[in-house]
């Protein structure tokens, strides 16, 4: 089927990209009409009118046919169907760009409605991207000029829709452009005009804000004599008072949550069970816990599952349903916890490392709520205990193939395989109650072969479904085949394995060879994009159908041996295999193929992820600071169309594979290909590093060392301890990554390894730095410059220079480094290095009584920042902006400064940053009369520096702390705190001196 275009030029491209157009200006403009009104009914008398305006011809019904016939002979798959009111051309979504951007503009005002701004903007953007120009530009149709006027007028809307999302989420800067230019074309657009206002003043641009309300004012009362509407004046009061008209988005409500699959519609039987466990489940007293066991496929999970849609009243604060995979690989608790803390609010550092602190956090989160927890196929006692709510209210049902006999308090319901009269219900829905009736013999003799157990029924089933000239005696024979061996087998879960060979036979070919081929993948989540890597066209080469890689997985999700589990946010199809069916496929796998033939399909999967997570990770700021590697990528395996559409936002295609990442990390380090999960962990962390997700990078990193000790491979090791100490830089633990860095620079320098030892040397510098260390920090410094051997690297060895330079008060030297820093990233066009390079330079201005130099070079960092997606490096411009405006006396845009600084370091975890912001906002209270409340925080934040072990950042705190405890009169107090600070204090730390008089600035009464 090829893409059809209207939102532009009218086009038609065929599958290898190839455009072609329709013979003729009345086959054009009969396509254009019906695309227009794509899946619709569009009468004869309409069309007749858009080909022939004036007068038609006496044959125009034959005509008419004619011109359908020709588009039809055309275009191969075109779908035009006659009905008894006109023509209807029939097209997918996809296919056709206007039913695309309508998909995706609904999906931006559901996010809306849903209050995700920042997904909202992501759908409206993708729906405005479809439109390449005016509505069929190049061919005048005037029937359709109201069609058109009308899409237009959507296009704006969506336009406005994306504005107003945006503007939400924070996304200001890089807007005013864009606003001014569709004010120009729609100069009376009020709402276009509000969103500029807001946009503007957002910038710091009060006076230009104010210019357009009174453009804007002046075109309508000349050309419309009215006034603005009341949005643009509520916009317009904002402004003058100094507000933001648009609030900030609130962040959804994490309660109430529900998790659970949907419940299957065929449920059949099971009545008494479901009342057994609503009544165990509904208990006043304590934590209820309820375990569902049986052998596998007794049908545990679809039970457990729609006993808690039932119940879902019951529990109004929500359901959380956890896979925790006993019957093939238990997951770790670690991960399942960290999971079920990020689905409940919880997330970057703020979860803890520990197990048990990890368990007192969710206990916590569920404290005092009415929750189902619902803990499907657990291995054992220990894999539960620590996911029990604490508090009564909540409760628990749990599904095992063990009995959990060693889980003290839980009510245990066995569940035994279907009645008769229950196996018969179920093949019924599932085959049809006619056909079922019409061979009540034949259907017993099938659900006696499947021993009554619901997942072998539903196997059969889905085959008599897949295959309705099958007769059910024909099937039943073949279910007999195995019936010694199901007997034989009964307790076990070889019967169920049995019901599974059983599809499987039923398989064309190629169906089973992308069986076992999906078998080998260990992602419970599946994306198409790892399907087509793992089956090719090569594989499903005996297919009689073209197309046999998609009939192949069609066949499989018709017989319920793969499961299609929704569409993700880069539009790809998710899949996942059940862990029995999968472990089934795993093992005919090893008994079919070579040990040769696994190794080289899972070699394709894990390249395909490689080179994606490549593209993803150089789409991003490169905001770790270590190297990225070229070395051993190979070719992607993966169309370029497909390619560019997963990683159309990088951001989202990292944080929807994510975890599966992670565990690709994993499952490639216990094989032993430690190279390979090196380049997917050096490339993720570009992510996780700009997310602040460092639980995930660390546990990555140590997988990864611990490997490649035990394969000797010291080089991998030193990498993932240099990552690691970067991890503990990042959280404030100075002293620990100084000897991390120290360690790795001196295994680096045997290894050989002298790009990566420049970085590890450049990072070692910045740590001493924060434990004023200048001498050292310089020392190092200086080495990475040396050893540097491309621009990145050594661009920033010669920042922790300069900042070393001024704490050791050499601010010339620091100057003359930041000025050139400055001059190569103008040269660059790099917005992120360029922001990064005038905040440097700002400081050193400062430092070296420049105040107004320093103070125009920072705003114009911090401009040229928020055009970025680099929120870290802005954090910190803010906060050296607040400095120098607290230096020139303008008190309450410092704070504000500081402000925007600590809320952007808070949401990327970056603690000491988010201290240093507090410390000045608390020295500010001081200043306002409020030093009692100064006190207590301020105390707080010298509890963490110390910890931390930063020198400098514990001196500047006692010395704001002496100013608030003089100001509640505790002169013993502020006494203490003076002397301590003093003996920190270093005579020739230009840095330090300049922040202790910018800082103890704030703590002064405002003028009056």
């Amino acid at each position: 089927m090829p893409r059809f275009g209207v939102l532009g030029p009218l086009t038609i491209e065929s599958p290898p990209g190839r455009r072609t157009a329709p013979r003729g200006d009345h086959q054009r403009a009969l396509l254009a009409v019906l695309l227009l009104n794509a899946n619709s009914s569009v009468p004869v008398d309409a069309l007749v009118e858009t080909l022939w305006p004036e007068t038609p011809p006496k044959s125009y019904s034959s005509n008419l046919h004619t011109y359908v016939s020709r588009l039809r002979a055309r275009f191969e798959g075109l779908a035009i169907e006659r009905d008894p009111l006109g023509y209807r051309l029939v097209v997918e979504p996809g296919d056709l760009d206007l039913l695309s951007f309508r998909e995706a503009a609904a999906a931006g005002k559901a996010a809306a409605r849903a209050g995700d701004p920042a997904s909202a903007a992501g759908h409206y953007r993708r729906a405005l991207a479809e439109w390449r120009g005016p509505v069929l530009s190049g061919l005048h149709l005037p029937r359709l000029d109201a069609d058109v006027a009308r899409l237009e007028s959507e296009r704006l809307a969506a336009f406005e829709d994306c504005v107003d999302a945006e503007l939400s989420d924070g996304r200001h800067g890089e807007l005013t452009g864009e606003l001014q230019a569709m004010i120009t074309e729609h100069p009376l657009r009020e709402r276009l005009a509000a969103q500029l206002m807001t946009a503007l003043h957002r910038a710091g641009r009060q006076a230009d804000s104010l210019a357009v309300h009174r453009e804007l004012r002046t075109t309508l009362v000349e050309e419309l004599g009215v006034e603005p509407g009341a949005e643009v004046r509520r916009v317009h009061a904002a402004v003058l008072r100094g507000e933001d008209p648009v609030p900030p988005a609130k962040a959804a409500p994490v309660f109430p949550i529900c998790q659970l699959p949907p419940d299957i519609a065929d449920f059949a039987g099971r009545e008494g069970e479901v009342s057994k466990l609503s009544g165990l489940l509904g208990a006043s007293t304590g934590v209820p816990v309820a375990v569902i066991t049986g052998e596998p496929g007794a049908g545990k999970s679809t039970l457990a599952v729609s006993t808690a849609h039932r119940l879902r009243r019951s529990f109004p604060d929500g359901q959380l349903f956890v896979p925790l995979a006993g019957a093939s690989s238990p997951r770790d608790l670690a991960d399942v916890l960290g999971d079920l803390l990020r689905a409940l609010g919880v997330t970057g550092p703020a979860i803890p490392d520990d197990v048990e602190a990890r368990a007192a956090v969710y206990r916590g989160r569920l404290a005092d709520r009415r929750v189902l927890v619902v803990l499907d196929d657990a291995a054992g006692p220990d894999q539960v205990r620590a996911l029990l709510p604490g508090t009564p209210g909540s409760a628990v049902l749990i599904t095992s193939r063990q009995r959990l006999s060693g889980l003290a308090g839980a009510d245990r319901l066995h569940l035994a395989p279907l009645s008769g009269s229950e196996a018969m219900t179920l093949l019924a829905r599932l085959a049809g109650p006619d056909r079922v009736g019409a061979e009540r013999a034949d259907a017993e003799r099938i659900a006696k072969a499947c021993g009554n157990l619901p997942l072998a029924l539903r196997i059969a089933g889905s085959r008599l479904a897949m295959r309705p000239g099958l007769p059910l005696g024909k099937l039943a024979g073949k279910l007999e085949d195995e019936v010694s061996r199901l007997d034989e087998l009964q307790v076990s879960d070889l019967q169920v394995r049995g019901s599974i060979a059983l599809s499987h036979q039923a398989l064309s070919p190629a169906a089973r060879r992308a069986f076992v081929l999906i078998g080998r993948s260990r992602t419970l989540d599946l994306p198409a994009w790892a399907v087509s890597a793992l089956i090719d066209r090569a594989d499903c080469a005996d297919s009689a159908d073209a197309d046999g890689t998609d009939e192949a997985i069609d066949e499989l999700v018709e017989a319920s041996l793969l499961e299609a589990t929704g569409v993700d946010p880069t539009g790809e199809q998710r899949f996942r295999l059940h862990d029995l069916v999968r472990v089934f496929a795993t093992e005919l796998g090893r008994e079919l193929e070579t040990h040769d033939e696994r190794v080289a399909t899972v070699a394709k999967v894990s390249d395909a992820a490689l080179c994606l997570a490549d593209t993803a990770a150089r789409r991003l700021p490169r905001t770790v600071p270590m190297p990225l590697s070229d070395q051993d990528l190979p070719a992607q395996p993966l169309p370029a169309e497909l390619v560019e559409r997963l990683l159309r936002d990088p951001g989202t295609w990292f944080s929807v594979e994510r975890a599966n990442l992670v565990t690709a990390v994993s499952s490639l380090c216990a094989v032993g290909w430690l190279r390979k999960a090196l380049r997917i962990l050096e490339r993720l962390s570009a992510y996780l590093y700009l997310h602040s997700h460092y639980t995930d990078m660390r546990t990555a990193y140590e997988t990864l060392r611990d490997a490649a000790r035990k394969a000797g491979d010291r080089h991998i090791v030193v990498i993932a301890e240099a990552n690691l100490a970067v991890l503990l830089h990042a959280r404030g633990e100075y002293e620990r990554a100084v000897e991390g860095y120290r360690e790795c620079s001196k295994e680096l320098a045997e290894l050989g390894d002298l790009a990566t030892r420049a970085w590890v040397e450049t990072n070692l510098a910045h740590c001493l730095v924060g434990l004023g260390r200048a001498g050292e920090s310089l020392h190092a410094a200086t080495q990475a410059r040396e050893l540097s051997t491309v621009e990145d690297s050594g661009t920033h060895a010669r920042r922790a220079e300069s900042a070393a330079l001024h704490r050791l008060g050499k601010i010339s030297e620091a100057l003359e480094i930041d000025r050139r820093i400055l001059a190569e990233a103008r040269e660059s066009a790099d917005d992120r290095r360029l922001g990064i390079a005038l905040q440097g330079l700002s400081w050193s201005l400062m430092l070296d009584g420049r105040p107004e130099e320093a103070l125009e070079t920072v705003e114009e960092s911090v401009l040229v920042l928020r055009r970025t997606t680099a929120k870290s490096a802005l954090a910190k411009s803010l906060r050296t902006q607040g400095a120098i405006l607290a230096g020139a006396g303008r008190r309450a845009d410092a704070v504000k400064a500081y402000e925007n600084a600590r809320r952007l370091a808070g949401a990327l975890e970056e603690r000491p940053r988010e201290l240093s912001c507090t410390r000045a906002i608390a020295a500010s209270w001081i200043g306002d009369g409020r030093a009692d409340r100064a006190i207590p925080v301020l105390r707080h934040c010298l509890g963490e520096f110390r910890a931390m072990g930063g020198k400098p950042a514990t001196g500047l705190t006692l010395h704001v702390l002496r100013r608030a405890y003089e100001a509640v009169g505790e002169t013993e107090a502020a006494e203490a705190a003076g002397e301590e600070a003093k003996r920190l204090d270093v005579p020739h730390d230009a840095n330090a001196s300049t922040l202790v008089r910018l800082l103890l600035s704030l703590t002064e009464p405002a003028p009056a």
